[in-house]
């Protein structure tokens, strides 16, 4: 599968702290590529160096084929681009300002502009500057889906927004899905799990794992053993690496497996603890999954 977008060792500097740190991606065409990772991870700079609007220190980046430092008008008809800080012009209303983008995108859709405007209930002749937290991302979003383009840019466009306004964005997002190659950075994890085929995470300018979401939910277990008490954590242990946040109480063990296959997992298991009286394993929500990471690499820090 070729890639809509891609980065080589990226580095990034605000005079002498790091905020990308040799960082490599690669979103696959057609993917909607869920970019997560905690405050500070870099992932609003990767995007700023990807749409160029900020220089890398060194490395390179590639959009839709094309050096992000080169994008050039033609290019940048193919592109959307909404963040939550997203700039409109307010002065305009809605209907005007949808005729104004029009004839800056050879592909616009008058059909799904229209189609859009209904399916938000965007209030055609109000000005932008009177619009809600919730009409003015969906404008922005509307204005960028109506051209149809080949890659969609999110930097955390749920932030604030009531759950009825998400839902409604991310029906916008799954009918442009397939034909659009979306990337999109959000804290709001489990509106990113209903709809991302792709999962990359991000923490300290480095990008620790990108994979289909899937895969990623499959290897990710909450592992609860029951073990003949008292149940201890030696500070000898050598606990697997790709086990996270052991700890123990009178006759339970609990920790994050990362790298879950039943045999393997269970086998370990055996070799650590001997006799075991039950072994319970859980699925876990990307949210979840998240917190195990964070909490996991703030403790090795």
């Amino acid at each position: 599968m070729s890639s809509a977008l891609c980065a080589q060792d990226l580095l990034k500097r605000f005079r002498n702290a790091p905020v990308l740190d040799g960082l490599n991606l690669d979103v696959p065409e057609a993917s909607v590529f869920g970019l997560i990772g905690p405050n500070g991870a870099g992932k609003t700079t990767t995007i700023k160096i990807l749409m160029n609007i900020i220089k890398a220190t060194s490395g390179r980046a590639e959009v839709l084929g094309v050096d992000s430092r080169h994008l050039g008008p033609s290019d940048l008809e193919h592109i959307g681009y909404v963040s939550e800080n997203q700039e409109m012009p307010e002065w305009t209303t809605v209907e005007y300002f949808l005729a104004y983008l029009k004839p800056f995108y050879p592909t616009w859709d008058e059909t799904r502009a229209e189609e859009l405007v209904r399916q938000f209930n965007l209030p055609r002749g109000r000005k932008l500057r009177h619009l809600s937290r919730g009409m003015w991302m969906k404008t922005a979003l509307a204005s960028s889906l109506a051209y149809r383009p080949s890659l969609l840019v999110l930097d955390e466009p749920f932030g604030g927004l009531d759950p009825l306004v998400r839902e409604d964005l991310i029906e916008g997002l799954l009918e442009s899905a397939g034909e659009t190659t979306i990337l999109i950075s959000s804290h709001d994890l489990a509106d990113i799990e209903s709809f991302a085929s792709h999962i990359g995470y991000l923490d300290r300018g480095r990008l620790q794992f990108s994979e289909e979401m899937t895969s990623l939910t499959a290897r990710f277990r909450e592992v609860e053993v029951t073990v003949e008490p008292p149940a201890t954590l030696p500070a000898d242990r050598q606990w697997p690496a790709n086990w996270l946040r052991p700890e123990a109480t009178q006759a339970l063990v609990r920790f994050v497996e990362t790298r879950f296959d039943p045999e393997h997992t269970t086998g370990e298991i055996r070799r650590l603890f001997g006799r075991v009286q039950q072994i319970s394993v859980n699925p876990m929500p990307l949210r979840a999954i998240f917190v195990a990471l964070a909490r996991s690499a703030s403790r090795a820090v």
